[in-house]
């Protein structure tokens, strides 16, 4: 039997939220904490996500942690295989490795009302923790549509963010279904390769040019040597996109020059009429998330590509059935169909104050508290949780201003002393989620016509942020007491050791 642990804090997810809230924890002097992963490195979304051509579409040096600049990203738009040794790199120098516990999935955590603690079963041993913050992340399950007959299918399957390294592509027919933003960056590096690829399109994306190119060494020598030209850097990509917001947020209209750049862009590479009309969306720009790559156009006009405007309907053998009834015969099928996003696998193992999940207390719609806390479920944190997603920029930006949040709850926690915890009280969720759902009636992710990920199966939209990143940051700087309920444990409560808190100099 794997031994128990007892901690203050325990964190799920090795992400960049999960290693961001370990870093933060050991600046604030928190020692006392474990990281629970369930694979066996840390890394998450890019870990999992190593398909080909798989890269980020921000900015390397607004895509990296404040804290930890790097100034020699290679590119302008970096790799999966540079982020996740940035990854590394970031759990080295802050000395995360000893609070890792690796092939470690979180199965049940549960709230003890009398402990005030969460109790929580892994697929590696025990533990019990004060606070728990789930860092788990809405790109980390991978999500499969149901498709008819496709269990009989005698070739090849498998997801982007699982992909079979081992399985040879080349001479294929292979199917890939979805558009989406791995879509894009998997379509150019395989149609090299293939024999044939057919690709399934229910909705067609809005596709940007993407300003890539190598960073030379002088630029990665002078920020080395000047710090400050690596923030400057950083400064003004976070300052054009700030620039930007209001135009998904407040007046969609505004994105109509954007629209036309982005048609020109479908009109230098698709000479087709016929394939640039299925290549055109219907729907106004910033719906979707707008995707940026040079070379996927080119490589739909190629002739071993063909490009079926419909979903997958089902399968029969090894034939694939559009649902506007087009049959080909493939040998395997790739899915990029995203994740599961507005219903979030995880939530389904926390086991809340009155004894139902997460999930089930979700089961209107989700809710939220500034996307970290949600009702009924004390002294538990999130970190990317809902409406925090962003349609423009920076996900590390929201990350951060959430780590501020996570440290402040921690410090009122201290302050108010004994053992305690904090419950948000529903009034506040419901008064913040209001103002949420106000303010995105009018954005383009609800008024531009489309039918996305971001939305829920109410036509919520509780995946992203209405607002500038740092609005964001103000909303969460500090905890509002006046929004909890402090509860106190019952003297009969049995006391837990605590191991003591060590203060450390902040590296």
């Amino acid at each position: 039997m794997a031994k128990h642990e007892h901690v203050r804090v325990a964190v799920i997810g090795s992400g960049f939220g999960g290693i961001g809230a370990a870093v933060r924890l050991r600046r604030e002097g928190i020692t006392d904490f474990v990281v629970l992963e369930r694979a066996d490195s840390v890394g998450g979304a890019w870990r999992d996500n190593s398909y080909p051509g798989c890269a980020c579409d921000v900015p390397s040096h607004l895509y990296s942690f404040s804290f930890a600049p790097n100034p020699d990203w290679p590119r302008t738009f970096s790799g999966q295989r540079h982020i996740r040794a940035y990854l590394e790199h970031v759990t080295d120098t802050f000395g995360i490795r000893p609070h890792l516990r690796l092939n470690h999935e979180m199965l049940k955590a549960r709230w003890d009302a009398e402990a005030l603690r969460w109790e929580i079963e892994t697929s590696g041993g025990t533990f019990s923790a004060e606070v728990l913050v789930s860092a788990a992340g809405p790109l980390s399950d991978p999500r499969i549509p149901d498709i008819p007959g496709l269990a009989d299918f005698p070739g090849k399957v498998f997801h982007s963010a699982r992909w079979d390294h081992d399985y040879d592509l080349r001479g294929k027919r292979v199917a890939m279904v979805g558009t989406g933003a791995s879509a894009i960056q998997i379509v150019p590096e395989i149609q090299r390769e293939v024999g044939r690829l057919t690709l399934f399109q229910r909705t067609p994306p809005w596709v940007m040019p993407r300003m890539d190119r190598a960073i030379s060494g002088v630029e990665r020598r002078l920020h080395r040597a000047l710090p400050v030209t690596a923030t400057l850097r950083r400064g003004v990509l976070w300052g054009i996109r700030e620039l930007q917001v209001g135009a998904f947020t407040k007046h969609p209209g505004e994105l109509g020059l954007v629209e036309r750049l982005a048609k020109a862009n479908i009109a230098r590479s698709i000479k087709d009429p016929e394939l640039r009309a299925r290549l055109t969306p219907s729907y106004r720009i910033g719906c979707k998330r707008i995707l940026l790559s040079n070379t996927y156009y080119p490589a739909l006009a190629q002739p071993n590509v063909d490009v079926v405007a419909s979903g997958l309907r089902e399968v029969r053998g090894s034939t694939v059935v559009a649902a506007d009834g087009t049959e080909t015969e493939v040998d395997a099928i790739v899915f990029g169909t995203g994740f599961h996003v507005t219903d979030i696998p995880i939530a389904e193992r926390v086991v809340g104050a009155e004894g139902h999940t997460l999930a089930e207390s979700w089961k209107d719609g989700v809710q939220v508290l500034r996307g970290a806390t949600a009702g009924g479920f004390p002294n538990l944190m999130m970190i990317i949780g809902p409406n925090t997603g962003l349609g423009n920029s920076s996900m590390i930006l929201m990350i951060e201003s959430q780590l501020n949040y996570m440290a402040d709850y921690l410090r009122q926690l201290d302050v108010l002393g004994g053992r305690a915890a904090l419950a948000v009280r529903p009034s506040a969720v419901n008064a913040w989620n209001r103002k949420v759902q106000s303010r995105m009636e009018r954005t383009v992710w609800k008024a531009g016509g489309c039918d996305s990920w971001y939305l829920d199966a109410n036509g919520r939209n509780t995946t992203l942020w209405p607002g500038t990143t740092a609005e964001f940051r103000r909303e969460t700087r500090r905890v509002d007491l006046s929004e909890y309920e402090v509860i106190r444990a019952p003297r009969t409560a049995p006391a837990e050791r605590r191991t003591p808190k060590k203060k450390e100099t902040a590296r």
